[in-house]
């Protein structure tokens, strides 16, 4: 679960910036709602966007994790990725690595949580 400022903002950073599937949008009442993304060609993977609705929860948008790693978005084509990534503005922290593991980089989502664009070794598409 991601805490969100704006809901409709989070959406479409997922749906345009990094190609996600806007699973569910239903509103609850009360100005809530219940809405998932999913990565491009997940298996059932989904990622739950709750609108901050307290203060406490406010305070940790843009830093859920303190400061680390928040998410892993896992691909079999770091590369094509990257590129529509940069294609579409997302911020980067650092510049693509290769690590005994496989392909990363650190990017940041619309608030700042950083996640990690990963391709693991033997992972080729």
């Amino acid at each position: 679960m991601q805490q969100a400022q704006n809901y409709d903002d989070a959406i479409a950073f997922y749906t345009k910036k990094l190609q996600f599937t806007l699973i569910e949008d239903t509103d609850l009442g009360g100005g809530k709602r219940w809405v998932q993304v999913s990565p491009p060609n997940s298996n059932g993977t989904n990622l739950l966007l709750a609108q901050a609705s307290t203060q406490e929860q406010s305070n940790v948008i843009g830093n859920q994790t303190g400061g680390r790693v928040f998410l892993f978005l896992q691909t079999n084509n770091f590369w094509r990725d990257y590129d529509l990534m940069v294609l579409n503005g997302v911020v980067f922290n650092e510049k693509p690595r290769i690590e005994e593991y496989g392909i990363v980089l650190v990017f940041q989502d619309l608030y700042g949580n950083k996640w990690d664009l990963l391709q693991l070794n033997n992972t080729t598409e």
